[in-house]
């Protein structure tokens, strides 16, 4: 009976265990969370689409720890880097029209150490 009870709390470590790594934030889950709004970012106008708030409300959930924040942070300046026509007052604004809060500027200057 001892055996069974420790393979249980050994089972229910790994689970725990794989599900931590499951949710560490990666560059692959920011850009797919973020390419449906490459739309808005460029343009400006408008709404983004829903696809694209709910990409960013997503993100937002993964990213619970400050290490996830901070690697989705530094992978999104990387991609607006790469796309010079994303507009920065369309990107400050995602949040607001996604109607999502956000404590922090979202700028292509954002100091993702903080």
């Amino acid at each position: 009976m001892k055996g069974v009870v420790i393979s249980v709390f050994v089972m229910v470590a790994m689970v725990q265990f794989m599900v931590e790594v499951e949710g560490s934030m990666t560059c692959e889950k920011v850009t797919t969370a973020l390419t449906p709004c490459l739309p808005y970012l460029t343009t400006g106008g408008g709404v983004p689409s829903q696809e694209c708030c709910t990409g960013v409300g997503n993100l937002q959930k993964m990213a619970r720890s400050t290490t996830d924040r901070q690697v989705a942070c530094d992978c999104a300046k990387q991609s607006a880097a790469r796309i010079p026509a994303i507009r920065e007052d369309a990107a400050a604004s995602l949040p607001a029209k996604c109607n999502l809060p956000v404590d922090f500027p979202i700028s292509k200057t954002t100091d993702c150490t903080k």
